[in-house]
């Protein structure tokens, strides 16, 4: 089984222990990655719907699958488009270097509080906006909100930064509670490359 990782140098939930036991639970995956996200789910017992945009990242992660004989939903889709999906129905929702790639975040994290039941975690990480402005990144500025192209998982993908307030306001009018932030350090730069958060939904 595969470690589940938060950024595509880590940190790993080995270490931030922010997801939990997932077997039995109903798992939304918003971006396969490098595939090993949405079957290493599958491989602990949750039952996965796996989202994504790129047509394929899906090949991948359906390629994998099968090599493990584990069972998963795919949809091919934007991210922030959840309306296939009925309101509180999944019991955790779980992204990984894929919210910064959608434009309208406020949207997606609506979308998110929607489809979860009260009280349970989305559990997200992406490129920290600090870390895209470190050794001549792509930013130039930290409150510059100009998309910017980078090469993740193998492809170049447009990523759209937001001063991590942001985030944090996005979440709070979505509907949801922040319980836990982390800036992983990384090993040998001044500043973090992910940012991790976890918010539940309000509610009961």
């Amino acid at each position: 089984m595969a470690e589940l990782l938060y950024g595509p140098d880590g940190p790993a939930e080995h270490d931030l222990k922010l997801i939990g036991d997932v077997a039995g639970k109903r798992a939304l995956l918003l971006g396969c990655g490098d595939a090993t996200i949405p079957v290493t789910f599958a491989e602990t017992g949750a039952v996965v719907i796996a989202v994504d945009s790129s047509a394929s990242r899906l090949a991948q992660a359906r390629r994998l699958a099968e090599e493990h004989e584990v069972r998963l939903e795919f949809r091919p889709g934007d991210l922030a488009d959840l309306a296939f999906m009925r309101a509180d129905s999944v019991d955790i929702v779980f992204s990984a270097y894929s919210v910064d790639t959608v434009a309208d975040s406020a949207r997606l994290f609506r979308q998110v509080q929607r489809v979860l039941k009260p009280n349970t975690p989305f559990v997200f990480s992406y490129a920290h906006p600090l870390g895209l402005l470190a050794g001549g990144g792509p930013r130039s500025a930290y409150f510059d909100a100009a998309p910017v192209t980078v090469s993740r998982f193998g492809e170049e993908v447009t990523v759209y930064p937001k001063a991590l307030s942001e985030t944090f306001t996005d979440l709070v009018r979505a509907g949801f509670r922040i319980d836990a932030f982390v800036e992983p350090r990384s090993a040998g730069e001044p500043i973090p490359a992910t940012a991790v958060w976890r918010a539940r939904k309000e509610g009961s």
